[in-house]
């Protein structure tokens, strides 16, 4: 489940979303792999009956997570030191039962994970750096409102996206490899 510029508390002006979090709750309960991103890391945390709400700061732009220890013994092990693309304005609370992989200071609950079967990122490692330039015009508006600089943004996207994508794999791969995929 991957992220929008929508919130899980957007249910009413977007009935879609409703239908995704019962998808999202149902896979959950009979443990079936799910791999949420952003927004859909925040449905996986509202499924799991954690808060989800707005952040102290809308975080934008890349840069390294700190992994907790049980981060460091997870998949995301290969992101250590890696810069990730942040770009979420809402944050959750981790889920009971779950366990916090990363944090970082503005957002200090980024990724957790609830068994093998069920990882959950408030970052993007999917981003590909060769479709960046449709991320930059599609929320261009949201980009102004936040002070985002564009050209700092699409310059840091190219000098990180090689590297993420590499790590990513291998972070990726384990992970599914572990859910049983």
């Amino acid at each position: 489940v991957l992220g929008g510029p929508v919130g899980v508390g957007d249910v009413e002006r977007y009935p879609y979303l409703k239908t995704e979090l019962d998808l999202v709750r149902m896979r959950l309960e009979r443990q079936l792999p799910l791999l949420g991103v952003c927004l859909g890391a925040q449905m996986m945390a509202h499924a799991l009956g954690a808060r989800v709400y707005p952040g102290t700061a809308r975080e934008i732009g890349w840069g390294p997570v700190s992994l907790t220890e049980a981060g460091r013994l997870s998949p995301l092990r290969h992101l250590e030191g890696t810069p990730v693309l942040h770009w979420h304005g809402d944050t959750f609370d981790v889920p009971s039962g779950a366990r916090l992989l990363a944090s970082t200071e503005i957002t200090p609950h980024q990724a957790f994970c609830a068994g093998k079967h069920a990882l959950a990122l408030q970052f993007h490692v999917e981003a590909d750096v060769s479709r960046m330039e449709e991320w930059l015009t599609g929320h261009a508006c949201e980009l102004m409102a936040a002070g985002t600089d564009i050209c700092g943004l699409r310059a840091a996207s190219v000098r990180n996206g090689t590297l993420l994508a590499g790590r990513a794999a291998l972070c990726m791969n384990e992970w599914m490899e572990a859910a049983g995929l």
